[in-house]
């Protein structure tokens, strides 16, 4: 199943929805997976993202449905963006 790095940023909303109920993170990643996709890794971040996660999916309108819908909650905002393993790369390169 093809694999995304997700990239997100807390709005004010979010981050005040973070603080007040920090187990709306793991309930985030259920809603998730009811769209479809599944958070197979995820880290905290400091710095322009606050979260980095890893997300597998059938396909990429799986992932914009995601990014849509969760993002129409005004608690996030994402960057995402197709992970191609390197050994498939290099098979390719080879010919």
């Amino acid at each position: 199943m093809p694999t995304y790095l997700m990239l997100t940023t807390l709005t004010e909303k979010g981050r005040q929805t973070l603080n007040a109920n920090p187990a709306r993170l793991r309930e985030v990643n259920r809603d998730v997976e009811e769209l479809g996709a599944r958070v197979l890794h995820q880290w905290a971040a400091l710095g322009e993202y606050d979260f980095v996660n890893v997300v597998e999916a059938p396909d990429e309108l799986t992932m914009a449905r995601l990014s849509l819908e969760l993002g129409a909650r005004g608690s996030v905002k994402f960057q995402t963006m197709p992970l191609l393993p390197v050994d498939a790369l290099l098979s390719a390169l080879e010919g």
